[in-house]
Parts: structure tokens; C-alpha cells; sequence
């Protein structure tokens, strides 16, 4: 090649690298995000699956995306995560929806409800049953956009200081429950409190509340509530398989670049898987603790499972008759949760209670 033909062949490769480089750049920002928690740094596994997230948004964006993680009452009180996500206070939050039916008691069902999904059902009508559609169009409305973010699994019943055994026994308890469910119990007597994480543990040992639920063994032995209260109860009916969500502004959420909206929304994916493994590691463990350290777990009785379901249908009933935005969700979900439990009646439940009997025989 002639001297005059190379120089002509490197200008020219140095002129499109100089208009490459500007247009990778732009495509990669340096973007810092806020997110605020409903949770305590104490729960190192629901408070932990925002800072595993975050960790992804980071790893998978070479670090020019980045979201730091701050506890309930950082930046807000734990119950205004949502409240500060819409209107801009911060970017992100990581919380339960079913906090907010105050606002909407639609906000219930894209998280849990009283005799509603587990936590495989609820992630599947979420994804790939129409479920995920009705929540977009709806949190729209509240400026959110929101991604599955984590899930529990079934959670416990609750602490009591008294024991349970039919539906009078509820008649004037105090009792923390989140969420619609407090409204269902309602019906049967009790008094519902929405409390923090946080703040349950005080109100308990004080006898402001006559009992608490919160998530699981491993958690409630955490936040010390069989020093307070002595029964444990089975199963949460009103939570069988809860998502953790995060929510971003949708302002904030549509200006990223398309790359890093797939980037937060796979890293809320894989956080959504690791909440529910790492939750079935450590409950048995803590259930074992918790038995041998003197708490007497007991089984919601048959005739107060009953009550609830008969007053969970009335509420639905209500609600659907003067709000068509819940009435399409927990129609929707009503109806997958049929055919899911046609489905699971054959295979899973079949194999998970021959396997249980099994155990149970050595």
C-alpha cells in the first residue's frame, strides 16, 4: 500500500471511531438512583434482596449504574416508600403493594391475598397469566412502574398470647396484620393494626397489640416475638405466596436508555428468585429453634379457616361491586388459581404429600 493510500485509510478509521466512541458512551450513562426500603437492615433477607438487586443493576452496567439502597426511615418512614417513589422523593423503593389498599385495595391482589395464590402460582400469574399486564395499567395510575422483586412464600400464621381454637376467640383481638386481610378479620371482630416491622416487636411486649404477625421462623425469631407471645400459629392464609416489589417513578423509569431498563428488570427477576431460596434455607432451621426454646405451634382450626374464607368471598363481593380496577384483578386471579389447583391436585400436591408422609414414617 502506498504511503498517501494508508494515510487516507487511517483518517478515515480514526473518523469512525471518533463518531463511535460519543454514541457508545451516550448509550452507557452514568445514572445513581435512590432506593428506599419498608423494611429494617435487620431482615437481612427481605431488606437484602434490594441491596442483592442493586448489586446486579451495578455488576451488570459496568458500575455506571448504580442505586443505593437506604432501610425504613432513612430517607422515609417504611409505609411512604411508595408515596416517595411517585412523586419523585426518590427513584426506586422495595416494598409489598398490599401496604397501600388504603389508596386502592387493588394494590392487594398484585401482592397477596387471604386464600389467593402460593408463591409459584403467584409468580407465574404475574408473568405469563395476564396478571402483569392489569398491574402495569394499574400502578400506572399511581406514576409506578413496578417489577416482582422477591417472595416469601407461605407465611406464618402469627404470634397470639392466648390460644385460638374457633372463631369467637377473635372477637376484640388487637391484632398487626397487613394488607386487605385486616379487613376480612374485621368482619370476624378483630381489631387490625398496620404496623412497620420495625415498631411490631415494642407494641407486642407493651400489650398495645394482643398479637403480630410478620413472615416466617426465620424472621420472627430476628425480631424476637416468641419472648412476647407464646402460641405460633399455621398457615398465613392470607399470604400464600407474597411478591416483594420494586417500584420505580415511571418518569425516571422511561428516560433510561432501553439497555438499563432490561438490566433493572432481569436484576429484579433473579432478586425475585433468590428471596424465595433463601427463605426456604432458613426457616426450617429457625422453626426447629424457635420449637425447642419453648413455642407452642399450633394449626389454624378447620372451623376458623372456614369463617375466614366465608368473610374473605363477602369482602371480595364488596369490593368488586364499586371498584371495577380490583374487580378485574381478583377476577383474574381467581380464575388462574382454579385451573393452577386442577393442575397441582395431579402432581404436586400428590408428590409433596407423599414425600411429607414418608418423613414422617423414617
Amino acid at each position: 500500500m502506498k504511503r498517501r493510500d494508508f494515510l487516507k485509510v487511517s483518517a478515515a478509521g480514526a473518523a469512525a471511531t471518533a463518531v463511535a466512541a460519543p454514541a457508545i458512551a451516550q448509550s452507557s450513562p452514568e445514572v445513581k438512583w435512590r432506593l428506599t426500603s419498608s423494611f429494617p437492615k435487620s431482615l437481612d433477607t427481605i431488606y437484602g434482596a434490594a441491596e442483592f438487586m442493586a448489586k446486579q443493576v451495578a455488576e451488570m452496567t459496568d458500575n455506571k449504574f448504580q442505586i443505593q439502597v437506604f432501610a425504613a426511615g432513612e430517607v422515609v418512614p417504611g409505609l411512604q416508600a411508595l408515596d416517595a417513589t411517585s412523586n419523585g422523593t426518590v427513584e426506586m423503593c422495595h416494598t409489598v403493594s398490599y401496604y397501600y389498599v388504603g389508596k386502592d385495595p387493588t394494590f392487594a391482589v398484585f401482592a397477596s391475598v387471604p386464600f389467593g395464590l402460593n408463591a409459584r402460582m403467584q409468580n407465574s400469574w404475574l408473568v405469563e397469566g395476564g396478571g402483569g399486564q392489569i398491574a402495569d395499567d394499574f400502578y400506572k395510575k399511581f406514576s409506578v412502574k413496578g417489577m416482582p422483586c422477591g417472595n416469601t412464600g407461605t407465611q406464618m400464621g402469627g404470634w397470639f398470647r392466648k390460644e385460638i381454637k374457633t372463631p369467637a376467640d377473635l372477637q376484640g383481638l388487637k391484632f398487626r396484620i397487613g394488607g386487605i386481610a385486616g379487613q376480612v378479620l374485621a368482619k370476624l371482630g378483630v381489631v387490625p393494626q398496620q404496623l412497620a416491622g420495625g415498631d411490631i416487636y415494642p407494641a407486642l411486649e407493651k400489650g398495645t397489640i394482643d398479637a403480630a404477625e410478620w413472615v416466617g421462623p426465620y424472621d420472627d425469631e430476628k425480631l424476637g416475638f416468641n419472648k412476647v407471645a407464646k402460641f405460633y400459629y399455621y398457615p398465613g392464609w392470607w399470604e400464600g405466596g407474597p411478591t416483594v416489589h420494586a417500584f420505580a417513578n415511571l418518569d425516571k423509569f422511561n428516560a433510561l436508555p432501553k439497555n438499563y431498563q432490561a438490566v433493572l428488570q432481569n436484576a429484579c427477576a433473579n432478586a425475585n428468585a433468590w428471596m424465595g431460596a433463601r427463605y426456604d434455607m432458613q426457616n426450617p432451621a429457625a422453626l426447629k429453634r424457635l420449637v425447642a426454646g419453648g413455642t407452642q405451634l399450633r394449626p389454624f382450626t378447620n372451623e376458623v379457616l372456614d369463617a375466614c374464607l366465608k368473610a374473605t368471598n363477602e369482602l371480595w363481593a364488596e369490593i368488586s361491586a364499586k371498584n371495577p380496577d380490583f374487580k378485574k384483578a381478583i377476577d383474574s386471579m381467581q380464575a388462574y388459581r382454579s385451573d393452577e389447583y386442577l393442575w397441582w391436585q395431579v402432581a404436586e400436591y400428590t408428590f409433596d404429600s407423599f414425600m411429607i408422609r414418608s418423613r414422617t414414617r423414617g
